[in-house]
């Protein structure tokens, strides 16, 4: 099933020249515009969130808007500049979240993610990670993930929630709502429907078409018929010239699955040959099916670490090429390695040494089922409290310095926060007799502890008398636990005195 991420940016003027004025830039609460010149009017090309809460609005005169607002800060527009960065932030886009990707001028982005998203772990996932990424860089981002272009572009534009994900089964419900305008229609064509009382995608759709068609001719039925998926809608995606590519054009269009296949196997044999050329290896690799009607069929599969193997990319691209639909047929066929690493051959051991087990390849097979957000390792970070004392590193990360303490042990099982638990305890410094949690009582037949941990006061003032006194305790059926008491045992200020627990031993 085809998923189009649209991504817009409704102030990307405005935050592209806040970024450009670095540290010299206007405060973002005070009223800005950007003027443009039409002809020999001046009217605003764009104006900051600010300036739209007091009524500005963009296309107006620009004498208008500054007798509105007397200290509005003018500067002038450069659609140019602001052209060239859509372009660069999309090439951006498509090493990180997408092969196809085009720009959707002059404030967006359309993506064909089919295939990619589990990358991410889900459509959800990806969606946060551009939007996170984005907001970052000061840039307001609104996206939607729909199966056709059409219905993204208006779910992005005309929805509240700044993200929107729409399934097939949901496409007609999500579109009947929107505003003509979300057609992509030009204003004098929804000023007419409007007349006729039209006011939504829905109305219009569920009208009678010959109608529609003699008085605003096949171009408003296709828009229609492109926003629901009657009709498709190609886009010709950004290319990156610098990036290692292999290309095969087929005089007679191929669709059969073992054909696919073969030229796969082809391509990446060019690819692994282009590669140990240049001394490189692939941390990405994209394989583009151009069908001859005109549409543009991806998939990505992605590696841990740099590698020329073509068997690895046979295996890897095959086991994805079943979600590619070739429809009518393909006609050319491109592999890019989309994200590319220096990579040297290993020099042998003449001593007979076994040669390093290489699990990346398992690696890989893994993320490609479950998600790369999924497999990583847990490594040490320097902090006292346990939450903030672990974080997670790729899988195949090298060794870290750090380590965690070892006088006392602590459980294999780190709970996401600690949960709270009633308890019969002697003060301060025994531990529990016993211990309820999660409805189950039990009975502590042996304790270790206190291992005293103390706030850590530089991150915050709350706990410059923060106490948690830990103890390791194991119940009459032999399963150990990680329990602490919030404070000293004796003074409210430093905790409430209160039993939770951490975590659990394996």
């Amino acid at each position: 099933m085809k998923r189009v991420v649209s991504l817009f940016l409704p102030t990307w003027p405005t935050d592209r020249f806040y970024r450009s004025r670095g540290n010299t830039a206007p405060p973002r609460d005070k009223p800005l515009i950007l003027v443009g010149s039409d002809g020999r009017s001046k009217l605003v090309y764009a104006a900051n969130v600010a300036a739209r809460r007091v009524g500005i609005s963009i296309g107006m005169p620009a004498t208008q808007a500054q007798a509105l607002v007397p200290d509005m800060i003018v500067q002038l527009a450069t659609p140019d500049e602001d052209a060239d960065a859509l372009l660069r932030l999309g090439l951006w886009a498509i090493r990180r979240y997408a092969p196809a990707v085009a720009v959707d001028a002059p404030d967006g982005l359309v993506m064909d993610c089919t295939g990619v998203a589990h990358l991410f772990g889900s459509e959800a996932a990806m969606l946060e990670d551009v939007s996170s990424r984005l907001r970052s860089s000061r840039i307001a981002p609104r996206s939607a993930i729909a199966p056709t272009w059409g219905a993204a572009f208006g779910l992005a534009r005309y929805r509240k929630q700044p993200q929107v994900i729409v399934a097939q089964d949901e496409l007609a419900d999500a579109l009947a709502p929107l505003p003509l305008a979300a057609l992509r229609l030009d204003p004098e064509t929804v000023a007419q429907l409007r007349r006729l009382g039209f006011e939504t995608i829905g109305e219009l759709n569920a009208t009678a078409r010959a109608p529609i068609a003699h008085r605003f001719g096949q171009s408003l039925l296709a828009r229609i018929d492109q926003a629901y998926g009657r009709a498709g809608e190609p886009f010709i995606p950004l290319e990156l010239p610098e990036l290692p590519r292999v290309t095969r054009g087929y005089p007679e269009p191929i669709s059969a699955p073992e054909t696919l296949k073969r030229y796969v196997g082809i391509l990446a044999e060019q690819m692994a040959a282009f590669l140990e050329e240049r001394s490189l290896g692939a941390t990405q690799i994209d394989m583009l099916f151009f069908r001859i009607d005109s549409r543009l069929v991806s998939i990505r599969c992605g590696f841990s670490q740099a590698m020329r193997d073509p068997a690895r990319m046979i295996r890897h691209l095959g086991q994805r090429l079943e979600t590619v639909d070739p429809g009518p047929g393909v006609e050319r066929m491109t592999l890019v390695a989309s994200r590319t690493d220096k990579l040297t051959m290993r020099p042998g051991s003449a001593l007979g040494e076994a040669p390093e087990r290489d699990v990346s390849e398992l690696v890989d097979i893994l993320a490609g089922r479950v998600g790369e957000d999924r497999l990583y390792r847990l490594a040490a970070v320097e902090s006292d409290i346990p939450e903030r004392s672990v974080t997670r590193i790729p899988p195949l990360s090298g060794p870290t310095e750090l380590r965690w303490p070892l006088e006392w042990p602590r459980p294999s099982r780190l709970l996401p926060s600690p949960e709270l638990v009633e308890t019969v305890a002697l003060m301060p410094d025994h531990p529990p007799v016993q211990f309820t949690w999660r409805g189950v009582r039990r009975r502590v037949k042996r304790a270790d502890g206190p291992e005293r941990i103390y706030g850590e006061w530089i991150r915050s003032s709350s706990e410059m008398l923060a106490v948690r006194d830990y103890f390791a305790v194991e119940d009459e059926s032999g399963e150990r636990f990680w329990l602490f008491r919030s404070g000293d045992g004796e003074h409210e200020a430093t905790g409430d005195l209160r039993w939770y627990i951490h975590g659990l031993f394996g």
